[in-house]
């Protein structure tokens, strides 16, 4: 098999923001370290010229794909949000989650969710809803999530004590009672 590279792309690709480290790949690979990281190197080339939005960086031995300082001024006009209160059902969702259980992961909002909230947390730390509040001592160190004071302020709360209880659900729930 000799779409190793191939692999090792969409690999990095597919480990977004988290990004992934050359011993995670070749474990999940199963080739050699010299190996993973001549495949790296060559992706790192595949990517230098200006015809690519994208590149592969390696940031404290963790690759990952990041955009390039051309695209940073359309990228701020794609996140650029006029400040109003018009937030999606997903947004609102998300917010709401982080609200009431931060701080909070990524995969811990998108285990309750059911959903990919990747682009969506973007969106909400764009809008200066939400921000990083530092990393998680679970392994990867995920980065955890909290509400800022701009979102506070839209929903005009003075602190989170003001969000509304969420009710309790027992666990012995029998789904028998809905036909009831």
């Amino acid at each position: 098999m000799n779409n190793y590279k191939a692999i090792i792309q969409g690999l990095v690709f597919v480990s977004g923001d988290e990004g992934v480290t050359v011993e995670q790949l070749v474990e999940i690979v199963d080739i050699e370290q010299a190996d993973v990281v001549n495949f790296l190197t060559q992706i790192q080339n595949d990517f230098s010229d200006d015809s690519n939005g994208v590149q592969l960086v390696n940031y404290a031995n963790i690759y990952k794909f990041v955009s390039k300082a051309i695209c940073f001024e359309y990228v701020q006009k794609l996140f650029q949000v006029v400040k109003t209160n018009d937030l999606s059902q997903s947004a609102l969702e998300t917010l709401a989650i982080v609200a009431y259980k931060q701080p909070i992961t990524r995969v811990e909002i998108e285990e309750i969710r059911g959903v990919g909230c990747d682009m969506m947390l973007r969106k909400l730390a764009m809008k200066n809803m939400i921000r990083e509040q530092g990393r998680s001592d679970a392994p990867g160190r995920p980065i955890l999530y909290e509400v800022t004071s701009d979102f506070l302020d839209s929903f005009k709360l003075i602190s989170l004590d003001e969000l509304p209880n969420l009710p309790n659900f027992s666990e012995e729930f029998d789904g028998d009672e809905l036909f009831e």
